[in-house]
């Protein structure tokens, strides 16, 4: 049976010291890694380039762009949504707006390579 990660608020920008400032704590290395997971797949990848690339995006232009059903692109943009990297969907009318929460990525940025950004 696969081991269970505990339940980590990955919502705020990650806080902690860089990687290569000093051995990292268990917690940090589980918050770190749970972000990074949620990037590590093409159309997540996908999804946030076009998020960083507009505003706000609608779900009903996401799921033409990457070739994947709404259904399948709401699933993508919730694992993302848990991992602090997007905004909570804004309704208006029928359709779902999503933004990049840059400030987030920044921060994770931050803890991977210092000298980034």
């Amino acid at each position: 049976m696969p081991k269970t990660l505990p339940f980590i608020d990955t919502t705020a920008p990650i806080c902690c010291s860089p990687v290569a400032s000093a051995p990292m704590s268990e917690a940090d290395a589980l918050e770190v890694a749970l972000r990074l997971k949620a990037l590590a797949d093409p159309v997540r990848m996908r999804l946030m380039s076009l998020l960083l690339a507009a505003d706000d995006v609608c779900t009903c232009d996401l799921a033409p762009a990457v070739g994947l059903t709404e259904a399948t692109v709401s699933h993508h943009l919730s694992a993302l949504k848990k991992a602090g990297l997007i905004s909570d969907g804004e309704r208006r009318g029928m359709n779902v707006y999503y933004r990049a929460r840059r400030d987030s990525l920044v921060a994770l940025c931050r803890v991977i390579d210092p000298t980034c950004c």
